[in-house]
């Protein structure tokens, strides 16, 4: 399974930025598909995740500023980032859940997500 992640780039505070993923398989494939990101320095966190039936969850950080959504026909997987803050500046990793219950092992290139204050 190939995913690949898109729509990094460098943004002011206060800005906007969507990111999108997309599957080489049909992301109905799996329980549930994700958002990731890893700041320098630091451990890789899940700050977004969005269920097989469209229930959704997100990191404390983001609630209310970060918004994950799919399109199964596309197998594609976005997450519309707004009010971003330097804190958000990461590089964003989507993942795909299994019907197990575990997160995919291997990882995509990642997008790189770069907020000036």
């Amino acid at each position: 399974v190939q995913l690949q992640a898109s729509g990094g780039g460098l943004v002011q505070a206060g800005g906007s930025l969507r990111l999108s993923c997309t599957a080489s398989i049909s992301i109905d494939s799996f329980s549930a598909m994700g958002w990731y990101r890893q700041a320098p320095g630091k451990q890789r966190e899940l700050v977004a995740a969005i269920t097989r039936f469209g229930n959704t969850a997100y990191a404390d950080s983001v609630k209310g500023r970060f918004t994950i959504s799919r399109d199964k026909a596309k197998n594609t997987v976005w997450l519309q980032m707004n009010s971003l803050k330097p804190e958000d500046t990461a590089a964003y990793y989507c993942n795909a859940r299994e019907q197990d219950g575990t997160w995919m092992s291997s990882w995509g290139q990642g997008t790189l997500v770069t907020v000036s204050s």
